[in-house]
């Protein structure tokens, strides 16, 4: 027995006062109207009518179903029409996961212009630092920086992440600028204290085809990239910054670019959402809205020419022999 389909003809019956008019109101014969009731009734073990000829009247105890079901079948109406209209709205709520350090440089501006874009779009944003499993978290979409989500989710690479050791002019000004990489140690520097670990990250580098990793000392450590990036504008330090916070003051002249030939990648910031093929309109919506106004945007990393011009153009300062602490 179809239980839903048998509570909803009998609500329909005792609220029409007829089988058959329950009957055309489900699209049923009239027949299979009145198995319904009978094998609801068979299940309760009570009767929910009094049948006559000419009558159709609730028992006690078809009062009392009546009473709890027909809200219960309303709320489960609405319900089901919301689902339906997912398919063809643009609305409701969108749950979206993301690391801090993504979130003022990168994607606060793009959330916000969908927010414009679609009003009655509620988005749900959560920052964490750890990886968001989705079905876990009951996320819709994520965003990742560094290598790519593991199986089980599709993964669209938008942008790719740069490390570009930089400095302030004002900085540069008064303490040089190093000139290689073991220069550093005689600089103030930053550090980012990872958020998972605790620990201080290591500065990566590209000397010839291979990556070194070196523990660079810090004069400034902070677990905030937001941070890290404004000591480094505020001329406190050097710093290894990733391209998507740099990029942008360095074309403005509020960073220097330093050891431009050593800037090496470090995976990509990826949107990822799971395998699944009924997205409501609004995940879909969503998804390609950011792919449209992050995948390859420049604004969030340097180019190869750009990279070539700036290897030229590296200020030397007093170099490293004359840096002050």
């Amino acid at each position: 027995m179809n239980e839903v389909r048998a509570i909803t003809v009998f609500v329909r019956a005792a609220t029409l006062g007829s089988l058959r008019a329950a009957a055309v109101d489900q699209g049923i014969s009239p027949q299979a109207a009145s198995h319904a009731v009978m094998q609801l009734e068979k299940a309760l073990g009570v009767r929910l009518f009094h049948r006559t000829t000419r009558k159709l009247s609730l028992t006690e105890e078809g009062e009392r179903l009546f009473d709890s079901a027909k809200p219960a079948l309303a709320m489960l109406a609405s319900a089901l029409g919301d689902a339906r209209r997912s398919k063809s709205e643009v609305a409701g709520l969108l749950r979206v996961s993301a690391p801090r350090a993504l979130g003022l440089p990168v994607l606060w501006p793009c959330f916000e212009a969908f927010e414009h874009a679609y009003p009655d779009v509620q988005l749900d944003v959560r920052f964490d630092d750890q990886f968001t499993d989705l079905v876990t978290e009951r996320a819709d979409v994520g965003f990742r920086g560094g290598p790519p989500p593991s199986a089980g989710s599709i993964a669209r690479p938008l942008v790719p992440i740069q490390l570009i050791v930089c400095a302030s002019p004002e900085y540069i000004a008064r303490h040089g600028a190093p000139r290689t990489i073991d220069e550093l140690a005689a600089h103030r520097c930053t550090g980012y204290r990872r958020a998972n670990t605790g620990k201080l990250a290591q500065w990566t580098f590209r000397v010839g085809d291979e990556i070194a990793y070196r523990d660079v000392p810090a004069a400034l450590t902070v677990n905030d990239t937001d941070m890290e990036t404004h000591a480094v504008l505020s001329g406190l330090g050097v710093g290894q910054l990733g391209s998507f916070s740099a990029a942008m003051h360095i074309r403005s002249g509020r960073l220097v670019p330093l050891l431009t030939e050593h800037v090496v990648e470090h995976g990509m910031i990826y949107l990822y959402y799971g395998h699944r093929t009924e997205r409501s309109l609004r995940v879909k919506t969503f998804i390609d809205f950011v792919v449209d106004r992050l995948a390859d945007n420049r604004d969030f990393f340097l180019d190869a020419a750009e990279l070539r011009a700036m290897q030229h153009g590296t200020p030397r300062g007093r170099g490293a022999a004359k840096a002050r602490r």
